[in-house]
Order: structure tokens, then sequence, then C-alpha cells
């Protein structure tokens, strides 16, 4: 895939790049490393004055940084602008907290002596550079939750990002340079995927983290256990969204629609499979496939718009691929399940809503990366449950209920990396992120987000 700026409003290339030489990786991996052996000794109030510079700067230019995103990608301007602000409120998060979080802990008096210690303390310590492998549909937020708590934790870091956002990735390593961090305590590298291998592999390389897809995640993981170096990756998602009597049906089916559709529908937490007791089933139904139908489609430059293009033209294909099939089998569309009128430019498809689903359709168990939502009937809560783990996917879930009984079965049955009541799933700096089965492993975010990257080191004194 070519490194290029490719409007998908419009199928018009913008911008082309070359990739990085042999020569220039070369020189950047040396730039990290050397970089990293000065940072890495900075205090967390220098680290916090830097990363609070970058937060400036990024409010600052959120307004110009959201449409080139936009362009890059396709998201609604709004959302991309959105998508800008929250990057800097999570660099003022870590900013302000990595000093306590990373802050030594003093285990019991009793076992230090036990062990013949006069003392004992556990340290957090940077690990050196660490390459990031960064997806295009949160271009800016998937960098920045890495980026942040690396940079406060005393790393560096080195970002592949996605082939069709070159512009994003080079505003980052500016925003970073602008705000005064050293040079080369971040990179961006414009490289192909196949250079990947190469550059996880170099010892200069500690570790290495992934967003993105099953594919690309188990690529990364297979070089990284070869050489011994830790990863966490965060990859596909089919999330459930479970709708039980007691729900408020109406606020649960509006939430429905913004959960499904947000980033046009190519989100890993996005809500994907909509699991509906029986008893509110046709009441949901109705409600939801109404909101998705009149959703307005169009240009994301529009301030109106609501769901914008595909990022690729393959996206727009797989999509199809996948409705074609379920409907093929016996899928009932409720709403969509085609090209919108009126939109021959770009990689559009409408919001779509399919229900009478069965294991034997392809889009029971794959993503579904676009503005497409299936919907189950469930008899009961252990129904509701067993559809929701019918899947190799665990990151998130959603669930509506004000029983707190069914809460608690839910937190204990459900297979995923969150629960989520009575609301859609969403990132915050302050809580945990990832997921288990095929979804990945390891955190980001919160306290065990910026700890994933740092020698856990047991400082022993003896008496």
């Amino acid at each position: 895939m070519a490194i290029a700026t490719v409007n998908p409003a419009n199928g018009e290339t913008l911008k082309t790049y070359d990739a990085l030489g042999a020569e220039e990786i070369e020189h950047r991996l040396a730039t990290a490393e050397a970089t990293f052996r000065a940072y890495r000794t900075t205090s967390f109030a220098e680290r916090s004055r830097l990363l609070h510079r970058a937060a400036d700067l990024l409010e600052q230019d959120q307004d110009d940084i959201g449409r080139v995103m936009t362009v890059e990608m396709g998201k609604p301007v709004k959302q991309a602008r959105a998508e800008a602000a929250k990057c800097a409120k999570a660099m003022r998060w870590y900013a302000d907290r990595a000093e306590s979080l990373l802050a030594d802990e003093h285990p019991d008096a009793a076992d230090a002596k036990d062990s013949g210690a006069s003392r004992v303390l556990v340290r957090y310590r940077p690990i050196g550079p660490v390459l990031a492998v960064m997806p295009w549909n949160f271009p800016l937020w998937q960098v920045v939750r890495f980026a942040a708590p690396a940079l406060m934790a005393g790393n560096v870091g080195l970002l592949k990002h996605a082939s069709n956002v070159p512009q994003t990735a080079l505003y980052l390593e500016d925003l970073f340079r602008r705000a005064g961090f050293p040079e080369g305590c971040f990179q961006t590298l414009l490289i192909a995927s196949g250079a990947v291998e190469d550059i996880l592999r170099d010892p200069r390389v500690k570790a290495a983290t992934l967003t993105g897809s099953e594919p690309a995640g188990r690529a990364v993981a297979a070089v990284a256990g070869d050489e011994v170096k830790k990863t966490v990756l965060e990859l596909g998602g089919s999330d459930p969204y479970i709708v039980m009597p007691s729900a408020d049906v109406e606020r649960a089916a509006a939430t429905a629609v913004t959960a499904r559709v947000q980033n046009n529908g190519q989100s890993c937490i996005a809500a994907k499979r909509f699991i509906v007791h029986t008893d509110v089933f046709d009441a949901f139904a109705q409600r939801f496939a109404e909101g998705m139908r009149a959703l307005k489609v169009g240009d994301p430059l529009d301030e109106d718009t609501e769901v914008g293009p595909l990022s690729t033209e393959q996206g727009r294909a797989d999509l199809e691929e996948l409705v074609d099939d379920a409907v093929e089998n016996g899928a009932t569309v409720l709403c969509g399940g085609e090209r919108p009128e009126g939109l021959r430019d770009g990689w559009y498809y409408a919001p779509t809503v399919l229900a009478d689903i069965t294991p034997e359709m392809r889009i029971h168990q794959e993503e579904t990366f676009g503005p497409v939502a299936t919907l189950y009937r469930a008899a009961d809560l252990d129904e509701a449950v067993a559809i929701a783990n019918d899947t190799p996917f665990g990151l998130s879930s959603n669930v509506w209920t004000r029983d707190e009984a069914e809460v608690e079965r839910f937190v204990r049955d459900i297979e995923a990396g969150g629960v989520f009541f009575n609301g859609m799933t969403a990132s915050h700096p302050a809580f945990p992120f990832g997921g288990e089965k095929r979804s990945g492993y390891g955190r980001e975010l919160s306290e065990h987000g910026i700890r994933e990257f740092c020698n856990i080191t047991t400082v022993w004194h003896g008496a």
C-alpha cells in the first residue's frame, strides 16, 4: 500500500511520500537510543512541562489537524476536532499524574524483615525505545494514548503509522518537537509494513505496542516473541450491546445509534452486535432502525454530516461482502444494505441494520468495520450472554439493565475487557483499556498502561 493521503470522500490522491531508506532508518534508531540515554534521567517535572506544552499546542491546532484527519480517513470533522481535544486532555492527565503513578512502592516491613532486608522498594524504570504500530481510524488518539504515558515514564517512541494517514503521522512528530521534547524522543517512521520486522528485531528497540487487525497483531507478536520483547496488543472487536426488559428502551435505542456509527462505524470498541431480550425486541428494533435511517450521510467536512465515507475502497468492499453474504443466507434488512443514493464519488455505505442473523453467516463471527449493525433476539439472560460470548473477540461490551442481580451476572460472565452499563463504551485516560481472546492482551491508559513499558525493579537493602 502506498504511503499517501487519498481523500475517501472522492478518491483523489492528494499527497504521496517515499518510504524511508535503510540509511535513514538506521540514523533514526541510533538517534532514539542516544536520546533515551539522556532523556531517561530527566525529572517528572520537566517531562510534565513538555507534555503540557504539547497539549497546549494541540488545542491551538485542533481545527487544522481535525481537517487533516477528515481528509485523510473520512471521519466527520466535528468528531476529528473532538479527537484532538481528547488527546490534549489525556496528555494533561498523564502530565499531572505520572509521578504518583510511578512512585516507589514499599512492600510490607514484615516481609522485608523476613527476607533479611533492612528495607525494600519497588521502582518503575523506563526501558528504552518502544515501537508503536498504529491504525488509521483514530489517527491521533491511538498514538497519544501510547505516547503520553511512554514519554512521561522516560521512554522514547518510534511511530509506524498506517500508510493512509501520513500527514497526521508527521504532524505528531512535529508536535512533540515544537513542544520542546529533545530530538529523537518521538519519531515518525514513514515505512512500509514489510520494514517493521527488521526494526522490531533491532536490539535498540525494547518493546512494541500495536493497535490494529488480528493478522497484524499476530505478525508483530510472533517477531517480538522470537526476540523475547514485550508487546501490548489491541486488536479487533465485535462488541455486544445487550438490552434487558428493565432498560430504558428509548434511551438505549438512541444511544445504540451513536454506539454503532461513531467514527463512521470504524471503531474496534463500537457496539456491533445488538442482543435484545424478546420482551422489548420489537420496540427497540423499530426505534433503532428509525434512528439509523435518519442519519445524515455525506461530505465529512460538512458540519452537519453524521456519517462520512469509509476510509478505503477495499474497506467498503469488505463490508459489502459481509452484508451480501448475510442477506443471501436469510438476514432481514431493516434499513440500509446498499450504497446511499446521490453519493457516487467516495466510499460511502448507508447505515444498516440486519436482523435474523444465524451462525452460518460470516457476519456472525467476523468484525464489521463500518456502519452495519446486527440484531439478535434473546429469550433470557443466559441466552444473551451465550450470544455475546459467541465471538473470537473480547474487547468491550455494553449492557442496559436496572436489575442489580443482572449486573453482577453480566460482570461475572461476559468475556470482555470492559462492561459498560446503561451507556456506550468509551475510553478515558483514568481507566484501563484492552481486551481478551483475539482482541489482544495488555492494557493501555490509567496506571496499568503507563507501567506496561517499565522495568519493574526490586531494590533490596541488606540489614
